[in-house]
């Protein structure tokens, strides 16, 4: 289940590889959770993984996690993945934000953080009217 556990003072840091058997726990059971979609095959994903990785020991409260769209087609349908890598972001088991294409780390701590103070009572009412709506 991890790929690579990483120590820094005292606490587990690790980039969690998330399958069908994990993924809604994962989601379920953390505030704050970022998704590397990516394939083996893909040079951008392979490129970008040392710096999701260096990412994942820099950020706190923040729960780092990969999906292999080879092994896990079902995930990469489900959330319609046509690209890689693609970066998702949920927050209390809500997608809060996707984007296709590698970031730079400066880019991804801005949205970290941007997703970080978030109102998600704004979110919830939001979500509440588009679904009114219909």
């Amino acid at each position: 289940e991890f790929r690579r556990v990483l120590f820094r003072s005292g606490q587990i840091m690790a980039v969690l590889e998330l399958n069908k058997d994990n993924f809604d726990d994962t989601i379920q059971n953390n505030e704050l959770v970022i998704l590397d979609f990516w394939a083996p095959w893909c040079g951008p994903c392979k490129s970008f993984a040392p710096t999701y990785e260096a990412m994942s020991e820099k950020i706190e409260g923040v729960t780092f996690a990969k999906i292999n769209t080879e092994d896990e087609q079902d995930l990469a349908g489900k959330f319609q993945i046509r690209s890689i890598p693609t970066l998702m972001i949920f927050r209390d088991q809500i997608a809060i934000f996707s984007q296709p294409g590698a970031m730079a780390e400066a880019d991804l701590e801005t949205v970290l953080n941007k997703a970080k103070e978030l109102d998600m009572d704004i979110v919830r009412k939001e979500i509440e009217e588009q679904q009114a709506k219909g």
